[in-house]
């Protein structure tokens, strides 16, 4: 259950000891928030984005994990989930890599100094 890992990464960031501090942060009581925990409840879009912001998680992967737990219908959970990994799998990381590695095979090409090679460098630079 994702909601349960986005409120202990809040708690920890917060260094929190008792849901019922997180519950408070919410402005939900702490029987809402047990239910929470319990899966009973869900977390809403707007909570799950603040928890997110709060404790240094991407917005966008919460909502994904969030609607990933509402969802009964296992095949479209899964689907969710997929769409979850798949987004945290991409980034920045995988971009710069990418580039880097072009770079590196276009500065076999500087030494022609081929005006194609140079428009690329320019371009990532």
């Amino acid at each position: 259950m994702y909601a349960n890992q986005l409120i202990d990464a809040y708690k920890k960031a917060q260094n929190y000891v008792q849901d019922k501090q997180i519950a408070h942060d919410l402005h939900l009581s702490p029987q809402k928030m047990s239910k929470i925990r319990k899966g009973v409840r869900q977390l809403t879009d707007e909570e799950a984005i603040f928890l997110a912001e709060n404790s240094g998680i991407d917005p966008e992967l919460a909502l994904l994990g969030c609607h990933a737990d509402r969802n009964e219908n296992p095949a479209i959970k899964g689907m969710w989930e997929s769409i979850a990994k798949k987004y945290n799998g991409l980034g920045l990381s995988g971009i710069s890599m990418a580039c880097g590695t072009l770079v590196l095979s276009l500065a076999a090409f500087e030494a022609e100094s081929s005006p194609l090679s140079r428009c690329v460098l320019y371009l990532l630079c």
